[in-house]
């Protein structure tokens, strides 16, 4: 193949903390594989790195560490050792990340009883490569040029500037970057330590890291089966390590969707974020809707699919290459962002979002609504439906926008405007609750919003059902024509617990769900298997989503069908433990019957952010949690076994939840 090749991510060490990361080799070293580099505000700006120890590469034993912007790696020395079996001179590299840079410290340790005099080369080359031209597979350019002052290596581009300074090493330039050497004496029995550090300024800055404790308590999970307490710590670590604020709110944080692609704010991803972390507190939560709505659409730009009351998609501190094209900084391209801010608010103020918070944002919440009825609904037909009209972004605008996730049965796909089954779901859902919410603040305008949708959930009743010999299910769209698109997906499980279904509804949806068509055994195929398009690596058209299960299990237990949720939340518990409970943005969808452990997805962002979140929603759907009044109930799921929590909040409360 001669085409550009998008790179492979599965095999590769991530270290981060927005917007400062680190993709290396298991042993640190980097350069080796296309995605290989430091990389800040979108930016790669170092992307080769090598160490050796008198001319030879240290020999890798152990990578790990508890915290996602740290790690510690082992490696041996052997040609400084001596001669007997037991390794006696060690390598310990220290890298640690920051929102302002990077910083490794290389320690020699010395079992022997001799000193041991080491030569310690590191090679670096500068880069200054935007991420989207490293996404695409683009040749690499020529590096920038690096000037050298007191010891101190400066480059930069893009608007992103760097600063290399060492400790205990001579800095020299080289014709392809940086070489930094010292001849270090490793005294007997003892060790010796030298470093570096790279700092990162970005001028055009629109998002920032953040430094501060996170804003959610950090449960205690015991019980039996660790696999789901592993998971939330492993998860809510990645989580705190992608938390940004925009320089417009600085004091306000959301988390970014994820690494290494999407460090950056994206509605849909960080509203579900903050929805499924409720539970441990809702200031992140509000932190994302005051962010949201400081970029509410406010005019008509089909240029970059603003409209009024609509909630962004993603945002950027310049354009964003598609390769055949590219976005705008500021992108609304996304049909279900606005409705899912709406059910944001309403679940946040049902657990605990103070009463002048929630107070401050119905302007919002009433633009929000209005955008449903006035824009959402392009043609009128009670349905929400996307297009791009500007014929330079996302053909396709819900949760699955890759081109080809909307499918008939056949693989052909289906032409827009299209309306989504789920987007459906989101909006029927969001009016109920926004007019709830308006008339708990003295707004007697709900009655409109519920009769709006209960127009729509009989229109979603009329036109979205197919019958097949299995029996009936909803498609997972209409397309331009209003025919109902034929493929069964797992759309289907976010219309669960959003009262659009009847309760015969609900039962044909749950047969679907559980199938082995569609249920992997470590998740939800986001096709099912007897589709013309269905292929286990396919990016929406048969790989497993965590969140996406995720969503469906909250769902099933909402609709009281917890034992049809244990299934699901089993495979995923199996899927997080072969991730090392790092969950990635996708995995394959080969079943659990043939494959031992789940099969990556080669370019699954890691750590992501509703995958890291889906934890917490496991949590939430095992204790079958729900805020009331001033307290919560629980219907949990039996299969699970005992299980207690120390940690879940409501409002200003901490409270334990334990189940025999």
């Amino acid at each position: 193949m001669t085409a550009p090749l998008q790179p492979l991510l599965h095999d590769a060490l991530a270290v981060l903390r927005a917007p400062t990361q680190v993709w290396s080799s298991p042993g640190g070293d980097i350069g080796d594989a296309p995605v290989h580099g430091i990389y800040s505000a979108d930016v790669r700006l170092v992307r080769g790195l090598r160490l050796t120890v008198d001319g030879r590469a240290p020999e890798h034993l152990a990578t790990g560490g508890e915290r996602s912007d740290r790690v510690r790696i082992d490696a041996l020395v052997r040609s400084l050792d001596d001669p007997t079996p037991d390794p006696g001179f060690r390598l310990v590299l220290d890298r640690v990340v920051d929102a302002d840079g990077v910083a490794d410290t290389v320690t020699l340790r010395n079992r022997r009883g001799v000193e041991v005099r080491a030569r310690v080369v590191v090679e670096i080359e500068p880069d200054a490569t935007p991420v989207d031209h490293v996404k695409l597979g683009s040749a690499p350019s020529a590096g920038p040029r690096t000037d050298l002052d007191g010891g101190v290596a400066a480059w930069g581009g893009e608007q992103v500037s760097a600063r290399l300074a060492a400790r205990g090493l001579d800095v020299e330039a080289t014709a392809r970057g940086i070489r930094l050497t010292t001849e270090l004496v490793v005294p007997a029995s003892g060790e010796a330590s030298v470093g570096w550090r790279l700092d990162t300024v970005d001028e055009a800055a629109v998002v920032r890291g953040v430094d501060t404790p996170a804003p959610w308590t950090t449960p205690t999970v015991t019980a039996a089966d660790d696999r789901l307490s592993r998971w939330i710590a492993q998860g809510l670590a990645d989580l705190d390590a992608l938390r940004m604020t925009t320089v417009r709110h600085p004091d306000a944080e959301f988390i970014a969707a994820g690494a290494p692609w999407f460090f950056t704010l994206f509605g849909r991803d960080s509203i579900w974020t903050a929805r499924m972390l409720l539970p441990l507190g809702t200031k992140l939560a509000g932190d994302t809707l005051r962010v949201l709505a400081g970029l509410q659409g406010d005019r008509v730009d089909d240029a970059t699919a603003e409209e009024p009351g609509k909630i962004m998609h993603e945002l950027r501190r310049t354009a964003l290459s598609l390769g055949d094209g590219e976005l705008p900084p500021l992108y609304y391209g996304t049909v279900d962002a606005t409705a899912l801010w709406i059910a944001l608010l309403h679940d946040a103020w049902r657990w605990g979002l103070p009463h002048d918070e929630v107070r401050a944002l119905l302007p919002h919440l009433r633009a929000a609504l209005a955008w449903m009825r006035d824009h959402g609904d392009a043609d009128g037909d009670g349905l929400l439906e996307y297009v791009d009209r500007s014929g330079h972004g996302l053909a396709n605008q819900g949760w699955k926008d890759s081109g080809d996730s909307v499918q008939w049965r056949d693989g052909s796909l289906a032409e827009g405007p299209i309306a989504l089954c789920e987007v459906q779901a989101y909006a029927y859902e969001a009016a109920m609750h926004g007019a709830v919410l308006l008339e708990a603040f003295g707004d007697e305008g709900g009655g409109q919003w519920r009769e709006w949708a209960e127009r729509l959930r009989d229109r979603f009743h009329a036109e979205f059902w197919i019958d097949d010999p299995a029996g009936a299910y909803p498609a997972i769209a209409l397309d331009a024509q209003k025919r109902p698109v034929d493929t069964v997906t797992s759309n289907l499980g976010h219309l669960l617990g959003t009262g659009l279904l009847d309760d015969d509804q609900v039962e044909l949806v749950v047969r679907r769900l559980t199938d082995p068509t569609l249920d992997s055994g470590y998740g939800l195929r986001t096709m099912s298997t007897d589709s013309g398009g269905y292929w286990p690596l396919s990016y929406h058209g048969g790989t497993v989503w965590a969140h996406d299960t995720a969503i469906a299990v909250l769902g099933l237990v909402r609709e009281g069908r917890g034992a049809d949720a244990a299934g699901l939340v089993e495979g995923l518990l199996r899927a997080a433990a072969g991730f090392a409970y790092r969950m990635p943005e996708l995995h394959s969808g080969d079943p659990a019957s043939e494959v031992a452990v789940p099969v990556p997805y080669p370019a699954a962002c890691r750590p992501q952010a509703w995958s890291a979140a889906a934890s917490v929603a496991v949590l939430t759907a095992v204790l079958g949690l729900e805020p009331d009044g001033d307290g919560v109930r629980t219907d949990p799921l039996a299969s699970f076994g005992s299980i207690e929590v120390e940690g879940i909040r409501l409002g200003g409360r901490s409270l334990r939840v334990a189940v025999s």
